[in-house]
């Protein structure tokens, strides 16, 4: 009967840390993660039940879509500042 839980204990303890490997190298917030651009979510109601901290999202600009922590940093400006004239 030992033998059985330290079989199962260790299934359960390599599943989670596979489980929380994977869960941080996902990206992290609307910044599409090759190009920086905004992406847009696609909604999921399934998704949105059963992984709570998980959103799909797509990125209009280079085509990327996958999954992605919610929250995050924010994505990079576009804008091009100019240089003051004397």
């Amino acid at each position: 009967m030992l033998i059985a839980v330290v079989l199962i204990a260790t299934v359960l303890l390599r599943f989670t840390i596979v489980t929380a490997a994977v869960y941080l190298l996902l990206p992290r917030g609307p910044a599409c993660p090759r190009c920086g651009v905004e992406t847009g979510m696609i909604r999921h109601p399934v998704l949105r039940r059963l992984l709570p901290a998980l959103e799909h999202r797509w990125c209009l600009e280079c085509g990327w879509n996958g999954l992605a922590r919610r929250g995050g940093r924010r994505p990079q400006s576009r804008v091009i500042s100019r240089t003051a004239r004397s």
